[in-house]
């Protein structure tokens, strides 16, 4: 099978496929999911406890915003990423970019709501913060 180079449309006879959704893994998940509910002023549309022999903090949750939805997962070996990543460290794979009206406003809402400034801010225009597994994110204009 022979796949198309980046930025080819795909032929005719390829089929159908649509991205939905992230999942984010996190050593508890329906407690993520709480904070970017809050963060983004979204619900929690669905949510699922631990599975027996899980710990309490295990589970799924998935948060559902206008134009985002987001799973959260339970990672039973999870390991906090390093950002900005450290040789030897387990680093953080993708993470998420928040377009905001206010980025000031909006930084101060995000660490209200459970996230921390992350000390290394590599642009002017972009801040990003950690959320409360570790995950580094956005916020820009």
């Amino acid at each position: 099978m022979s796949i198309p180079s980046y930025g080819r449309a795909a032929p005719p006879s390829a089929p159908a496929i649509r991205a939905t959704s992230v999942t984010v893994m996190s050593p508890a998940p329906r407690r993520l999911a709480a904070f970017y509910a809050a963060l983004l002023s979204a619900p929690v549309t669905a949510e699922e406890p631990a599975r027996p022999g899980e710990p309490e903090d295990a589970g799924w949750a998935q948060v559902s915003a206008r134009d985002l939805t987001v799973n959260f997962e339970w990672e039973r070996h999870w390991r906090t990423p390093r950002w900005p990543a450290q040789a030897g460290a387990q680093t953080s794979t993708q993470h998420l970019d928040l377009r905001v009206d206010d980025l000031e406003a909006a930084a101060r809402w995000a660490v209200e709501c459970g996230a921390v400034r992350a000390a290394h801010q590599p642009q002017d225009d972009v801040v990003v913060l950690l959320d409360p597994s570790g995950h580094p994110f956005c916020l820009f204009r």
